[in-house]
């Protein structure tokens, strides 16, 4: 029987030279304790060194997939083939096949297989003359990592540290800008401050601020090139009127100097952010779909890097960049951040506020799908960015509408269902209505008496503008003594019979004392009424 053994460094071919002890499967262990008694069973027949670690890397990949390479075919033909009547122990069932169907060879592969590879590796060292143990080592760790490189895909070429770079490169060249062009502001304000209100662009105002110089030049300076016309006639008027102060040359060559600066860095930053775009369409270039180049750098760059943000769920993904309001949350148990970084995507910022929630969880789970493929997938194209971007931008419009899509069936039909409104009427009970009688009470009628007898004699002579206000007052009195009577709870039970008695034997001196003490006040109230009209 012959033995296939796959190393790192090449393939080994071993004679068994003593097939009965590989019956005892448990105990064949013991035989290949020290290197005299493993030679005493297997035999080196023939060993195939690789060239190189490419060509390693290509027997591995195929050995892995089941595959028949090159190299193997050629030993398999120049040492196998010669003893066709032995049998082959390999350690793959599926590669046996394959070397049955092609070079027509008897395969073996079973447990008395597997442990016997496994004791050849133990004392492969003893066993495989020729071939230094360090070398053996160096080998096996390339192979390894040019294996592990395969089976992730990953390319030199996709270097994202270049990204978290260039995008930190970026916000602090933003900085500095920043810094640099509010002084450049400032500082030239002293000279002409009518220019700042004028020319609002920053990047203009440095151009013109270096072309001018001293406010005197600005009547001889040709600013077409940098101003539209409008603004550069508003320019020279202003600074026929300018209230600035004088400065020496000194100054104004300082200002310039600031000024050349400010268009340098300038002129970089829109370099860089090129560069920051084509290096991101190369390595990521579904996420740059989704989200946009200066979002999908800051998620690569607050990860570390893109293998690491395709460890991340959707829901980290999500929230990634709002830490600290997370764990804010968490401790004052609040609500939850609903985006991070990932809210200056295009997407998130065109939706209206109450949607912005459910489309940055919508567009974190596209992501975290773009991010991986991106990763660790072989194509690069965007076609699955783009796919995902627009169902997004369908889904976005669909919740704007507030269209809802039908489970069931094709999935095509729109369904418009309108919001639930409960549009029923409280009404409240009137028991006014129940009975016909004037609920009112003696003291009124004792009012309206008084008032009958007081006004029959009066309102001859009185005009009938008099009249008319009187009656308006009397309305009045009347809708304030209803309201009186009706918000008065309702009267408990009957008290004791003692207090009811009570009550009944009261003297009725008291009501007539009330009557007097009204009518004395809608006197006062008409004598005032004749005042008025005899002041009009």
């Amino acid at each position: 029987m012959l033995v296939l053994f796959e190393t790192a460094a090449g393939y080994a071919i071993f004679k068994v030279l003593n097939e009965s002890k590989l019956q005892q499967v448990d105990s064949l262990y013991k035989e290949f304790e020290t290197p005299e008694k493993a030679n005493k069973i297997v035999k080196l027949k023939h060993f195939e060194k690789f060239q190189d670690t490419t060509e390693a890397l290509a027997a591995a990949t195929a050995l892995v997939e089941g595959k028949l390479g090159k190299s193997l075919k050629k030993v398999l033909k120049k040492v196998v083939a010669k003893e066709a009547h032995e049998q082959l122990a390999i350690s793959d069932a599926k590669l046996g096949g394959v070397i049955k169907e092609k070079l027509d060879l008897s395969c073996v592969h079973s447990p008395a297989v597997a442990e016997l590879m496994r004791c050849i590796r133990g004392q492969m060292e003893s066993l495989i003359t020729g071939l230094p143990p360090r070398e053996m080592s160096a080998m096996s760790l390339g192979l390894a990592h040019s294996l592990s490189r395969y089976k992730l895909k990953f390319s030199p070429d996709k270097v994202d540290t270049m990204i978290v770079q260039a995008i930190s490169l970026l916000d602090d060249l933003d900085k500095e800008l920043n810094n640099y062009i509010m002084r450049c502001r400032e500082w030239y304000g002293w000279h002409f401050p009518e220019l700042g209100k004028v020319i609002t662009d920053n990047l203009a105002y440095c151009k013109s601020v270096r072309k001018i110089g001293d406010r005197t030049n600005v009547a001889s300076s040709d600013l077409s090139d940098i101003l539209p016309e409008e603004i550069e006639a508003e320019v020279k008027l202003a600074a026929e009127i300018s209230m600035g102060t004088e400065v020496s040359e000194e100054d104004i060559g300082n200002i310039r100097h600031l000024c050349d600066q400010v268009v340098e860095i300038s002129e970089y930053r829109a370099q860089l952010y090129d560069y920051l775009k084509n290096r991101m369409m190369a390595i990521a270039p579904n996420l740059t779909v989704m989200v946009g180049e200066l979002v999908g750098a800051r998620l690569i760059s607050h990860a570390g890097s893109l293998l690491n943000l395709a460890k991340h769920p959707a829901s980290t993904v999500q929230i990634l960049g709002a830490e600290k309001a997370l764990f804010r949350a968490l401790k004052t148990r609040k609500d939850t951040p609903k985006y991070g970084l990932i809210y200056h995507a295009s997407l998130v910022g065109q939706t209206t506020a109450k949607n912005k929630g459910k489309i940055s969880r919508m567009l974190a789970a596209k992501a975290a799908l773009a991010i991986r493929y991106d990763a660790l997938g072989e194509d690069t194209n965007a076609e699955m960015g783009a796919e995902n971007r627009a169902k997004l931008e369908a889904r976005l419009r669909q919740l704007e509408d507030k269209g809802i899509r039908r489970i069931s069936g094709t999935g095509k039909a729109m369904a418009k269902v309108e919001k639930y409104q409960h549009k029923s009427e409280v009404r409240i009970y009137d028991p006014s209505g129940d009975s016909t009688i004037p609920s009112t009470s003696k003291k009124r009628k004792f009012e309206e008496v008084e008032e009958e007898d007081a006004t029959e004699p009066t309102t001859s002579a009185v005009k009938p503008k008099k009249a008319k206000r009187e009656l308006v007052i009397e309305e009045e009195e009347q809708a304030e003594t209803s309201a009186a009577a009706e918000e008065t709870p309702k009267k408990k039970k009957k008290k004791k019979d003692k207090k009811a008695e009570e009550e009944m034997e009261e003297p009725k001196e008291e009501e007539v004392v009330a009557v007097t003490e009204t009518t004395e006040k809608k006197k006062k109230k008409k004598k005032k009424v004749k005042e008025e009209q005899e002041e009009d």
